[in-house]
């Protein structure tokens, strides 16, 4: 089980609607005005190039790469079925050699990894020089966050999880059926099975600080968690705060956690619902009209016109204005984010799987060329790009 990993003619820009909502919890179909002082203000970021960015210092080599975390980045030699796990350092170099099945990206100063298959196999992490700081015994482990991470110690019905603080001891008993990292301080477990469980949040003591009453929840960002009630079918999202208080009433189709103070919300179904964007009031402050939205990075929103297939990607601002028109095609080959990342944004100009990618600035000039079959955003100063297809093509990385 592995955790966690999109954005048809041209446009005219929309604005924000401009009703305003005083009440506590808004109703959907309310908006709220937008003053300058009411958006949070993004840090600015520096877009300018030079001529070595989008250039190749880790030549394509790789069968998979991911981005790089804490100076290291995990790559993979061979298919998917037989290749090997390692880490190389910014130079290309191999600093953990390729030998295990599966690894995780460092966090916290530790990398999960696994010996063996997803069934049989066992993980435990490794530190930065590819030494067993804890043991493969766990049948599964993610990542370490707040000084914990979760592992999973049973198989077959008796799956139960916990968490190991960074000696390998369990701090807090295996007793969840589902566990994700902690963030902020609280973690989401679950109670029960995934259709009829129910999801709540734990202290790093193990305690329960908001029972078990969800039917799926996002962690907590900036200060509030997304909640929903009423199972998978019907249910309605709203937010809570750390208190376990309502601050946003469930009355959403989906939501996303909040990013730069604005969440992604969806009124309707996947098929035909439309996104917009909320507040941490509960207001809408960019109605819902779009086929599909990302959280808000550096200052903008990547938003779809139009369907998965057919449809076109663009940037808006805090106000729901275009900046980028819609322009850019739908990338389907994984489920990722188009989102500016120093400064930058991978944007994919051609068709479905002959998608050829490049890199824009916050004006939407292009400032790296379409070249590369598929691109990663920026990450540490290096972005992971694959040149040749999903199956045979090979991953090296260019640098800002």
């Amino acid at each position: 089980m592995i955790h966690k990993i999109i954005i048809g003619s041209v446009v005219t820009a929309i604005t924000a609607g401009v009703l305003s909502g005083c009440e506590k919890f808004a109703d959907p179909l309310k908006t709220a005005a937008l003053e300058p002082k009411s958006l949070a203000v993004s840090a600015k970021v520096n877009s300018s190039v030079t001529e070595q960015t989008g250039k190749f210092v880790i030549n394509p080599q790789f069968d998979l790469a991911r981005d790089f975390s804490e100076g290291l980045a995990a790559v993979r030699v061979g298919d998917d079925k037989t290749g090997k796990w390692g880490f190389i350092n910014k130079k290309g170099e191999a600093v953990i050699s390729a030998q295990f099945d599966f690894v995780f990206d460092f966090s916290e100063g530790l990398a999960g990894v696994r010996i063996g298959d997803d069934k049989t196999g066992k993980m435990g992490f490794i530190d930065k020089e590819g030494k067993f700081v804890i043991n493969p015994q766990f049948k599964y482990v993610y990542k370490f966050s707040d000084g914990m991470a979760e592992v999973q110690v049973a198989e077959g019905k008796d799956i139960k999880f916990g968490y190991i603080n960074k000696d390998g001891k369990l701090v807090i008993n295996p007793q969840f059926d589902y566990a994700n990292s902690f963030s902020e301080g609280l973690a989401d477990v679950r109670i029960g099975n995934f259709q009829n469980g129910k999801m709540g949040f734990i202290d790093k003591q193990g305690k329960f600080v908001i029972n078990p009453q969800y039917d799926s929840v996002h962690g907590f960002t900036e200060g509030l968690a997304a909640i929903m009630i009423g199972g998978f079918d019907a249910g309605k999202w709203g937010f809570v705060d750390k208190k376990g208080q309502v601050v946003i009433n469930p009355q959403f189709d989906w939501v996303s956690p909040f990013s730069e103070d604005l969440a992604v919300v969806r009124i309707g179904n996947w098929k035909n619902g439309k996104y917009g964007f909320i507040n941490k009031q509960g207001q809408i402050t960019i109605n819902p009209q779009f086929d599909f939205a990302e959280g808000f990075n550096e200052g903008l929103a990547s938003v779809r016109i139009g369907d998965a297939k057919e449809g076109k990607v663009g940037f808006i601002d805090k106000f729901g204005k275009f900046v980028i028109n819609p322009q850019f095609h739908p990338h389907t080959e994984f489920f990722v984010e188009n989102k500016f990342s120093s400064g930058l944004a991978a944007v994919a100009t051609g068709q479905s799987d002959k998608d050829t990618w490049c890199f824009i600035n916050p004006e939407g000039r292009i400032v790296v060329q379409p070249q590369f079959n598929y691109a990663n955003e920026f990450k540490d100063g290096l972005a992971a790009v694959r040149i040749g297809d999903v199956s045979t093509g090979k991953w090296g990385f260019i640098s800002r």
